[in-house]
Formats: C-alpha cells, sequence, structure tokens
C-alpha cells in the first residue's frame, strides 16, 4: 500500500457564504494531492502528458464528515490500495490537525491522448508503485 501526505492551506476564495471550504474545492484538493503523490514516486503530469498518456476521472465518491474553514492547514493523506491496471483507483483522507473530515475514492482511467482510449498503467508508474506493494 503507498500513502503520501500533502499540506494544503485554505483560503479565503475557496471558502461559502457560511464560511467553509466549499464542497467543490475538494476535489482541486485532491488532484493537488495526486499529483504530489505520483511526484513521490518519480513520475509527473507533465511527463506522463508529453508521453501520450492521460489520467481523467471517471468516478469520484465524497463523504464529508466534517467542515474545514479559512486558514486551516489540512493534511491530505493519497492512499494507493491496489496497483492500477487501465484504471487507477486512489482514496483520499482529510484531516484538521488529527481529525479526520473528508474522505474520498476517485477512479482514473489511463487514456491513450491520441486515440482517446484505455490503455494499460505505464510501466514507469507500475515501478515507482511495485516497492510499496511487495510482501
Amino acid at each position: 500500500m503507498f500513502v503520501a501526505e500533502t499540506k494544503i492551506r485554505v483560503r479565503y476564495a475557496e471558502t461559502d457564504q457560511m464560511g467553509y471550504v466549499h464542497h467543490g474545492n475538494y476535489a482541486m484538493y485532491f488532484e493537488l494531492a495526486r499529483v504530489d503523490a505520483i511526484e513521490k514516486i518519480g513520475i509527473t503530469y507533465k511527463g506522463l502528458e508529453a508521453s501520450g498518456i492521460a489520467m481523467p476521472v471517471a468516478h469520484m465518491s465524497i463523504d464529508f464528515k466534517r467542515p474545514a474553514f479559512f486558514d486551516e492547514t489540512l493534511t491530505v493523506k493519497t492512499i494507493i490500495r491496489q496497483l492500477p491496471t487501465s484504471k487507477f483507483i486512489t482514496e483520499y483522507e482529510v484531516y484538521n490537525d488529527t481529525e479526520l473530515i473528508t474522505k474520498a475514492s476517485i477512479i482514473l482511467v489511463f487514456m491513450n491522448l491520441a486515440t482517446r482510449r484505455p490503455v494499460r498503467c505505464p510501466q514507469e508508474i507500475m515501478n515507482g508503485l511495485l516497492p510499496y506493494f511487495s510482501d
């Protein structure tokens, strides 16, 4: 299992009239955390795209437990529990200090940019993740 942590400071523009982080901003937080996580295994989104691979979101599920507010520093854990195939399943836990405030699951699909068709997980991602899945 691979786990990475990313710190995100809530900006005023990300809050709504109630002072809560607007629910739509969590997708951005998850993307920032996912980009950071794959960089920790030596892969960049820019490099993937240059090699003709994209990773569009196919499904996203979010469970909001508690709100987050302006100027709080959140910790977003990106969790990969299984090696990807043509699908890449990522889970997220958002903490405010030690309190779990949001959980999410996102399914991405590896896609060939030229054909717009699904493809298997690129070998460089597998190589980066394999050390975390060896017994």
